[in-house]
């Protein structure tokens, strides 16, 4: 498990779940390296502005992942994390690498409003 504040996607079931009940979702896929814990913070800073976005993360490396690692969105991704949003269960955004908080609300914004 991450060692986040997020919640965690441990599962493809979790994630599954996650997607059903929530209308807009932002999960971060990576590992605790420098180029994911930026955004980690980011993503737990938000989470109290951003009341109408579900924030979660889940470990790269799992298997489950592959629901994310093998989205077409990030077919060509070669840095992580790769941070994928989505709204009513479809993904409406896919990024990698680190991004500053200008960057994800900026994404947050023009996706899913305040």
């Amino acid at each position: 498990m991450l060692h986040t504040n997020l919640t965690h996607v441990l599962s493809e079931q979790d994630h599954s779940k996650i997607l059903q009940e929530n209308e807009n979702v932002m999960i971060c896929c990576g590992r605790m390296g420098p180029m994911c814990i930026p955004v980690y913070e980011v993503m737990e800073e938000l989470e109290s502005e951003y009341k109408n976005v579900k924030f979660a993360d889940m470990e790269f490396d799992t298997p489950d992942a592959k629901v994310i690692r093998n989205l077409p969105e990030c077919r060509s991704f070669q840095g992580i994390p790769f941070v994928v949003y989505y709204k009513n269960g479809q993904v409406v955004k896919a990024t990698s690498s680190i991004q500053s908080i200008e960057q994800v609300t900026t994404i947050l914004d023009q996706n899913f409003g305040k």
